[in-house]
């Protein structure tokens, strides 16, 4: 696997090999007859292509790199990894933070992941 298969914590895999060899600008349609059934990996979860992507309801992808974010936009959390982590720096002293899927401590609502 290359670094180019993976990104964000999503591996497209030989999906991204059938991918490069697509002509753009392709409709949603023809994207889904041709490859709507290969799956994406997420951590610990897979989807296909059609499963990620049918909600956006697009008329065409103009090219691959397009497609490819419409991908990024759409994978769950289980694609980031850890929710909170942060390897830059430890907390300073007296810094609280919360800690790694702790959403119900007080004060505290469900954090998203951007």
């Amino acid at each position: 696997m290359t670094d180019d298969d993976r990104e964000l914590g999503v591996e497209l895999g030989d999906l991204r090999d059938s991918l490069e060899s697509q002509e753009f600008p392709i409709s949603q349609d023809e994207l889904f007859d041709e490859h709507g059934d290969e799956e994406v990996e997420m951590g610990d979860e897979t989807a296909t292509l059609e499963e990620l992507l049918e909600p956006l309801n697009e008329d065409e992808y103009r090219s691959l790199d397009e497609l490819e974010g419409a991908v990024m936009n759409m994978v769950g959390d289980s694609a980031i990894g850890r929710k909170n982590y942060s390897d830059r720096t430890p907390p300073a002293t007296g810094e609280k933070r919360q800690d790694e899927g702790a959403p119900d401590q007080d004060g505290q609502r469900e954090q998203e992941s951007f």
